[in-house]
C-alpha cells in the first residue's frame, strides 16, 4: 500500500496546493482544491485502515466539490446559476451526512449533485471557454463516479490499490482541466507556471517522499509511524505548491520590524510569479473581439489588484508602449511599471467616459458613476456598513445614491455597459497600431512617433 499510497497522496495534495496558489480569492480553485485534498486525506487513513468508514467518505467528498466546481463554471449571465450555486451549498451538509449513514453503495448517492450539475454545464456549454471543457469534466466525473462505485460494491472484488489509484487519476486530471479553464478565464499562460511547480513538486518527492516510502514499509499499519510521514510530505509538497504564500510567512517571521524590506521584496516576488503566466506579445494581437472585451472587462473588475494586472495580456498593449517610452528606455522591461501604466490608462479610460464637471445622477453619468466610484475607487455600497471614511463629497453622494435608488443589477448592467465603451476604445487603438509594436523593431522617440501617426491615420 505504501508505495501506491505515497505517490497518490504527494501528487494530489501538490496539485490541490496549486490550485490555490494561483488565486486564492477564487472559489472554484478552493472547491477542486478540497476535492483533491479530501482524496489525499482518505488515502492516509486508507494506509492505516483500509476500507474504513472514514476512508469512504473522504472518498465520497471529491463528487460533492466537483459540483461545486461545475456550477462556478456556468457562465455568469445564466440565469441558473445563482439557484445552482445556492442550491449546492444547501446541498453539501445533506448528502455528506448521507454519505456518513448510509452503507456501502448508498454513499453513492453523493454523485446526484454532480450528476445535476455537470447536465447543467453541458446544456449550456456554448457559452463555457474553453468550449471542449464541460465535455471533459464530464466524461472524467463518469470515470470517476464508476471506480467509486466498485470501491464501495460489496464483496471481494480484488485489491482496492487499483481502484484507488484510478480515482487518483480520475482526480488529477480534473485538477488539471480546473487550472486551464482559469487560466483561461484570466487571460493567462498554464504550462510554464504548472512546469516549474510540477518540477519542485517532483524533487520534493525524490527526497521526502522515497524515503517516508520506505520507513512505511519497515512499519506496516502503525499508525504512529505512518501519520508523520503523510505529515512530512504534506508540508513538502505544499511549499512546493504555495510558494507564494510560504515566502509571505517567511519574511514576515524573518523580518518582522523591517516593513520596506517586507514590502519591497513582496513587490518582486510577485513580479517573478507574474512572469511565466503572462501571455507572450505576439499573442495580444491574435485576440479576437470578443476575447478582448472580456479580459478588458476583468482588468476593471482587478483594477485595484497589482498582482492581477501583473499577469494580464493588457499589460502589452500599445497604450501602455507609449506611456513606457516616455519613461525611459528601461522602463518597457519592469513589469510592475507595466502594471502601474495599465492601470493608469484604464483610469483614463473611465475618465473620459465623464459628461461633465462635478457630479450628477442623470442617464449620462450612469457608465461613469459605476466604474470610477465602484471599481477605480472600490466602494461597496450594498455593504451592510459602506465605508465614507475619508471620501470627498461627490463620493459620499454616490453610495448615498447607489444605496437608495440603484438596484445592485442595475449596477451590474452599468458595469458592463461601461466596460463595453473602454474595451471599444482600446481595441480601436490595438488595430490600428502599426504591427511593428509587436516585436519592438523601433524604440524611443521613434517608436512613439510611429504609433502616434497611427493613431492620427486610424481616424476618420
Amino acid at each position: 500500500m505504501p508505495a501506491v499510497a505515497v505517490p497518490a497522496f504527494a501528487l494530489t495534495w501538490w496539485l490541490g496546493c496549486y490550485l490555490v496558489a494561483r488565486d486564492p480569492s477564487r472559489a472554484l480553485l478552493w472547491r477542486a482544491a478540497g476535492a483533491l485534498g479530501a482524496y489525499a486525506v482518505a488515502v492516509a487513513v486508507w494506509s492505516v485502515a483500509p476500507g474504513s468508514v472514514a476512508a469512504e467518505v473522504l472518498l465520497c467528498v471529491p463528487a460533492l466539490c466537483w459540483a461545486g466546481v461545475a456550477t462556478a463554471l456556468l457562465p455568469p449571465g445564466v440565469p441558473e446559476r445563482r439557484r445552482a450555486e445556492l442550491g449546492w451549498a444547501a446541498a453539501v451538509p445533506v448528502f455528506l451526512g448521507l454519505a456518513v449513514a448510509l452503507p456501502g453503495l448508498g454513499k453513492l448517492v453523493v454523485v446526484a449533485p454532480l450528476i445535476g450539475a455537470m447536465v447543467l454545464l453541458l446544456l449550456h456549454r456554448g457559452q463555457v471557454r474553453p468550449h471542449p471543457l464541460p465535455a471533459a469534466l464530464a466524461a472524467t466525473a463518469v470515470l470517476y463516479a464508476a471506480s467509486l462505485g466498485v470501491l464501495l460494491a460489496s464483496g471481494d472484488l480484488g485489491p482496492a490499490e487499483p481502484v484507488l489509484v484510478a480515482i487518483g487519476l480520475d482526480l488529477v486530471l480534473f485538477g488539471f482541466l480546473v487550472a486551464v479553464a482559469d487560466a483561461v478565464e484570466a487571460g493567462e499562460r498554464l504550462a510554464p507556471d504548472l512546469r516549474r511547480s510540477f518540477v519542485a513538486a517532483a524533487a520534493a518527492v525524490l527526497l521526502c517522499a522515497g524515503p517516508a516510502t520506505l520507513t512505511m514499509l519497515a512499519a506496516p499499519r502503525t499508525a504512529a509511524v505512518i501519520v508523520p510521514q503523510f505529515v512530512l510530505i504534506a508540508v513538502v509538497l505544499g511549499a512546493a505548491g504555495l510558494p507564494g504564500p510560504m515566502r509571505t510567512v517567511l519574511d514576515r517571521v524573518a523580518f518582522l520590524h523591517q516593513d520596506r524590506l517586507r514590502r519591497d521584496r513582496a513587490e518582486l516576488l510577485m513580479a517573478a510569479e507574474a512572469l511565466p503566466r503572462r501571455r507572450e506579445r505576439h499573442r495580444l494581437i491574435a485576440l479576437d473581439e470578443d476575447e478582448f472585451r472580456r479580459l478588458t472587462r476583468r482588468a476593471l473588475d482587478d483594477i485595484g489588484d497589482v498582482a492581477r494586472l501583473l499577469r494580464s495580456p493588457l499589460v502589452e498593449l500599445p497604450t501602455v508602449e507609449r506611456r513606457l517610452h516616455t519613461r525611459g528606455a528601461g522602463a518597457a522591461e519592469q513589469s510592475l511599471v507595466r502594471a502601474v501604466e495599465l492601470r493608469a490608462v484604464l483610469v483614463e479610460q473611465v475618465r473620459e467616459l465623464k459628461p461633465a464637471v462635478g457630479f450628477d445622477t442623470t442617464a449620462q453619468w450612469r457608465h461613469y458613476n459605476a466604474l470610477h466610484f465602484c471599481r477605480v475607487l472600490g466602494l461597496r455600497p450594498y455593504d451592510r456598513d459602506p465605508r465614507t471614511d475619508g471620501l470627498d463629497r461627490d463620493a459620499v453622494r454616490a453610495v448615498e445614491w447607489f444605496r437608495g435608488q440603484v438596484p445592485p443589477e442595475s449596477l451590474e448592467q452599468w458595469v458592463r455597459e461601461g466596460a463595453e465603451l473602454v474595451a471599444d476604445r482600446l481595441w480601436r487603438d490595438l488595430v490600428a497600431t502599426d504591427p511593428r509594436w509587436l516585436t519592438r523593431a523601433v524604440s524611443g522617440v521613434r517608436a512613439v512617433a510611429l504609433v502616434d501617426r497611427s493613431n492620427t491615420t486610424r481616424r476618420p
